[in-house]
C-alpha cells in the first residue's frame, strides 16, 4: 500500500502555511491575523524548541545547493540520524497543539495553501518517516541528493511547470462552471495570483490595486445608465457589486475572493459593450 504523505504533520509544511499566511496578512493590512502568526511563529519555531529541531533538518536537506556528491550524501546521513533523536511523540503533540492553533485563530483552510516546493517537502518527509520502505528511501535520498549537487535551473522548470498545472486547473474549473472563455484581464489575474506564492504576493497587491480601481470606476458609472437606473433590480445588484470591491481590503485574497474578482471583471466587459 502506498504511504500517503500527511502534510499536517510534516514541519516544514506547517511553517511554509505560516509563513505564506502571514504574507497574505501583510496584503491584506490584517494586523490582528499577522500580530498572531507572528506570535505562533515565535512561540513554536524559536531556537532549541522540538519544531525549531526538526525544521532545521528539513532545511538542511532542502536548502543545500552546490555540493559534491560526498557532502551531499554525508549531509543526508547526517539529518536521518540527527531525526532520530528528536522525540517523536514529543514532536507529534507539539504539531498537534499549532494545527488546532492555526485552525482556530487563522484558517482551517490554510492547510489548502499553495506551497511550490511541496512535493520536496513531500519527498524529505518520506525520508524521515520509519514507515518507509528502504528501497523507496534510497530512491527518495537520491532524488534529493541529485537536487543538491545540482543548480537550481531544474527546480525553477518543475516549480513553472507545477504553476503552470495549477493556472490551467483553475482555468478550466472556471471554465466549466461559468461556461466561457476567460477575457484578457480574468488571465492577468489568475497568473498574477498563482504567481503570488513565490514572489510574497508583492506584484499581486499592486495588481489587485490598480484592477480593483478600474472595476469601481466602470461600476460607478454604470449606476448612471438609463437601463440600469430604471430598473430597480439591476440598480440594487449593481450597488451590491460596488460595495463588494469596496470592502476588498478587509477580506483574505483566497480563491473566492478570486472568484469574485474573476465574476465582476466579466460583468464590466459586459458593461463596456
Amino acid at each position: 500500500m502506498k504511504m500517503k504523505h500527511n502534510k499536517k504533520r510534516n514541519s516544514a509544511f506547517i511553517f511554509e502555511v505560516l509563513i505564506r499566511e502571514l504574507t497574505k496578512s501583510i496584503i491584506e493590512k490584517d494586523n490582528n491575523k499577522k500580530k498572531i502568526i507572528i506570535s505562533l511563529i515565535k512561540e513554536n519555531f524559536k531556537n532549541n524548541t522540538i519544531l525549531s529541531r526538526d525544521l532545521e533538518l528539513y532545511k538542511a536537506l532542502l536548502d543545500t545547493r552546490g555540493v559534491n556528491r560526498d557532502v551531499a550524501e554525508k549531509l543526508m546521513f547526517e539529518c536521518r540520524m540527527q531525526r532520530c533523536t528528536i522525540d517523536q511523540k514529543q514532536l507529534f503533540l507539539e504539531q498537534g497543539k499549532l494545527i488546532n492553533k492555526i485552525n482556530k485563530y487563522i484558517s482551517k483552510n490554510a492547510f489548502s495553501t499553495f506551497v511550490p516546493n511541496y512535493r520536496n517537502i513531500a519527498t524529505a518527509y518520506q525520508i524521515f518517516d520509519s514507515r518507509t520502505k528502504t528501497k523507496k528511501r534510497v530512491l527518495l535520498e537520491n532524488q534529493l541528493i541529485l537536487q543538491m549537487i545540482g543548480n537550481d535551473k531544474k527546480e525553477n522548470h518543475l516549480l513553472e511547470s507545477i504553476d503552470n498545472l495549477t493556472l490551467r486547473t483553475f482555468i478550466k474549473n472556471f471554465n466549466q462552471k461559468y461556461n466561457g472563455d476567460l477575457i484578457k484581464e480574468q488571465r492577468e489575474l489568475l497568473n498574477v495570483y498563482i504567481s503570488a506564492f513565490s514572489d510574497n504576493g508583492s506584484e499581486l497587491c499592486v495588481f489587485l490595486n490598480e484592477e480593483i480601481t478600474r472595476l469601481k470606476k466602470i461600476i460607478k458609472q454604470s449606476l448612471e445608465l438609463k437601463e440600469i437606473k430604471r430598473d430597480a433590480q439591476m440598480l440594487e445588484k449593481t450597488q451590491k457589486i460596488l460595495e463588494i470591491l469596496n470592502n476588498t481590503s478587509k477580506r483574505p485574497v483566497d480563491g473566492n475572493f478570486v472568484e469574485d474578482i474573476l465574476k465582476i471583471q466579466n460583468l464590466v466587459k459586459e458593461i463596456n459593450q
